[in-house]
Formats: structure tokens, sequence, C-alpha cells
């Protein structure tokens, strides 16, 4: 399991059509330009897929065709969190998920829990799971923190939560999760910017964003970060880190989506409240790509 989740894996976007229907058919290309490029792994429905205005039926058929798009070439995590325990519980057996290895789960967002009561909610995760978990900490849209105390209690105390997605931007937490974690526990870069550092420290790799437009550099440098070669990766990082600021300079995943949709691969649209990039950043963006061409 370890060696599955090591590398890049893509944070996939959901393509919609002009009437913000889900694109089936880009969501197919996009899976094969992926695959193809040489990441490790994907992502499907995580906070880049825009999944809170996916609705439960479209999530239901969601996860099924990624999983017959991949036809399994690469391993698949389900994103499966909320700030409801027993409905993610449920959402378990809910959705179909054959062909999928593990389930990433967000920290509960909005209502704020404790310290103790996150590490009683993937507790109760780790109890009804039918697949091992990857924590997600990324307090900026939460509005908590998963400590380093709590991440390692979690770890050491629930065999079936595999590692983290940490996205704190903390690196003595992520140093203090690293040193002390138990063997075979993940830590992967939830910040494109950050993972030639975070894996410098140890880390495992990376669940992307920017890899939905620039796999092969981005999986590239990942793959010669986790084997030492900084001096080959720092080149492919420079080239990539304007490219991400710019991700999220007006949110994400409006910043990929623009990219996506000057790169023929998806339309630039949204559900609300996200909106497009402005045009001034778009165009910033398509310079972006010309630069980088």
């Amino acid at each position: 399991m370890e060696g599955q989740f090591r590398g890049t894996g893509v944070a996939l976007v959901t393509p919609f059509k002009k009437d913000q229907t889900i694109d089936f058919e880009a969501f197919r290309r996009l899976v094969d330009h992926l695959i193809k490029s040489g990441v490790e792994y994907l992502v499907p429905l995580g906070t880049t897929g825009e999944t809170v205005t996916i609705s439960k039926e479209e999530r239901r058929e969601i996860f099924p065709f990624v999983a017959e798009a991949t036809a399994r070439r690469v391993p698949l995590v389900a994103g499966i969190g909320g700030n409801n325990t027993a409905e993610i519980i449920h959402g378990f057996g809910y959705y179909d998920l054959k062909g999928y290895q593990a389930i990433l789960s967000v920290s509960p967002y909005y209502n704020k829990p404790s310290q103790e009561g996150i590490y009683q909610h993937y507790r109760a995760l780790g109890a009804a799971s039918p697949l091992p978990i990857i924590l997600y900490n990324v307090p900026s849209r939460t509005g908590s923190n998963i400590t380093a105390e709590t991440t390692l209690r979690i770890a050491r105390d629930f065999p079936l939560i595999i590692g983290i997605k940490e996205a704190s931007g903390n690196f003595d937490q992520v140093e203090t999760i690293i040193r002390n974690r138990p063997k075979g526990f993940l830590v992967i870069s939830g910040d494109d910017a950050i993972t030639l550092p975070l894996v410098a420290l140890g880390g495992d790799g990376v669940i992307s964003v920017v890899a939905n437009a620039f796999p092969v550099d981005f999986a590239e440098m990942t793959r010669l970060c986790l084997k030492g070669d900084f001096a080959a990766a720092r080149p492919l990082h420079y080239k990539l880190v304007e490219i991400i600021h710019t991700l999220f300079e007006e949110g994400s995943p409006s910043g990929i989506k623009a990219y996506l949709s000057e790169m023929g691969l998806s339309e630039n649209t949204f559900r609300l409240p996200v909106v497009p990039v402005s045009e001034k950043l778009h165009q910033k963006i398509r310079d972006l790509i010309r630069k980088y061409r």
C-alpha cells in the first residue's frame, strides 16, 4: 500500500459542459492524458473536483465512471469527506468503490471540532471504512488544524489510516509527523509549491492540482525528489512555481480550469459560488503557457 501512493497523485478537476452538467467525454480525455503522462495515481472528487456542488447522485455516477476510464492502469483514491461523520460512513456503502485502493477524507470543516473530536471522527471512519484512509489536513479551507500530536495519535491507533495529505504549510508540524510517524505512514504534500522541500524532509510525494495541466514535468520532478536527485529536480520546480502561484491567485479550481481550457482539455465552466478567473489573470495564464512551451 505504501508504494502505491508514493509519487504524484492528481486531484482531478470535474469537467463541466457550458450548461454545467458533467462533461464525461472531457473527463475521460483528462484521465487518459494523465495516465499516459506518467502520474502515479488519481484522486476524483476532492476539493479540486468541486465536490461540494456535486450531488450525491452525481458522485455515485462519477466514482464508477473514473474506475472504468482508468481500467486499473493506476491506483485510485476516492474523495469522501465532510463534516457529518454519520453521513460519510453511509457514503462508504452508498458509493460504488470497486477499482479503488483508498479513500481521501478531509478533516471536518465549518463545525471546527476539537482535537478530540477530530480523533473520534477518524476513529469512527477507520472502524467503518471498506478501504484504507488518507487524512486530509487543509486548515485554510476547514477552519481547523489537525495537530501533529493528533495525526500521530490517529496513525498509531488505527492501522487502516495509512497517511495524511498535509496542506497546513507548517513545516514544524510536518517535520514532527515525519520524524515520529509509525513505519509505513505516508506524509503527502497538499501544496504543489512545497512538494520539493517536503520530500526533502522525508515526505512521500504529492496530491497535486497543477499536474492536471502539467503532468509530465511535475511527476518527473517528484520522482527525482524521491530518488534524492534534487539538483535535477530544482529546474523543474522553478519552471513550474510561477504557474503554481497563479492557480490559487483567485481561488482554486478557477485557476487550473483556466489552464485546462486553454489546452483544450476542459471547458472553463463552474458551479456557483465558484466563478472563472478575471480576464487579467486569464491573460497572465495564456502568457505563462506560451512561456512554458
